[in-house]
């Protein structure tokens, strides 16, 4: 059975060729694969289709590739979908814009359709392993969180946090592999307008990743970005 099987991948671009090549490769992988060539096309798609994953152009005729994903995002039958950035805007500006609205990742025009195809794959496999919640506890990697009790652990050990900080690491955890902003996370975990104190963010992260040591490292900083909580790979060393 190859990796793909069953699985669906919308293709967003408004150039035939490229749509074509990419469709192709994907369907050669064992997807199954729909196309749309404009924003409101895609969202369409999107909402009909329901892909477990998007190929999303930016600059597409109507809705902007980053209109298609806010609204992918805000939307509850779409919001979860994985969605990967197909661009010729190499700056690094729209690079963290998009990871800042919510994409999973980021692929500059030229590409290489077998590296597009070990992407998708990647996505898809991150997605399919969100964080395990049984009995009211959530566990990614070493750490686990008890909801009810708000108490958290590392590797069995229970971690000593605040209110805002088991939030915080529960917000990141729950949003694992995307990238979340300050703003955003002033939003969620303080309810504060987007626009003030975003200084207060860093400080909690780095009080945060103190108090978890080693799992600490499961936050990373995405420069320019924000915040995204990843569980180690097996086999990576822990920090001493």
């Amino acid at each position: 059975m190859t990796e793909g099987q069953s699985q669906r991948v919308l293709v967003v671009d408004d150039e035939p060729d490229i749509t074509a090549l990419v469709a192709y490769h994907l369907a050669k992988a064992g997807y199954r694969v729909a196309t749309a060539t404009n924003g409101r096309d895609a969202l369409q798609a999107a909402r009909e289709e329901r892909p477990d994953l998007v190929v999303l152009d930016l600059m597409l005729p109507g809705l902007s590739g980053y209109e298609v994903l806010v609204d992918l995002r805000r939307r509850d039958e779409t919001k979860d979908v994985g969605v990967i950035l197909l661009t010729a805007r190499r700056d690094e500006r729209d690079r963290i814009k998009g990871l800042s609205l919510g994409a999973d990742d980021y692929l500059a025009k030229p590409f290489s359709p077998q590296e597009l195809v070990l992407r998708v794959g990647a996505v898809l496999r991150r997605l399919a392993a969100p964080p395990v919640a049984a009995g009211g506890v959530l566990a990614a990697g070493p750490i686990s969180l008890d909801k009810s009790a708000h108490r958290a652990s590392v590797d069995g050990v229970e971690v000593e946090l605040t209110a805002i900080e088991f939030k915080l690491l529960r917000t990141l955890i729950e949003r694992e592999g995307r990238v979340q902003s300050r703003a955003q996370l002033l939003e969620t975990v303080w309810h504060a307008q987007p626009d003030i104190q975003t200084r207060t963010v860093d400080m909690h992260v780095q009080r945060l990743r103190q108090k978890l040591g080693a799992a600490g490292d499961c936050i990373e900083t995405v420069r320019g970005a924000g915040y995204r909580f990843q569980r180690p790979r097996p086999g990576a060393r822990k920090r001493s």
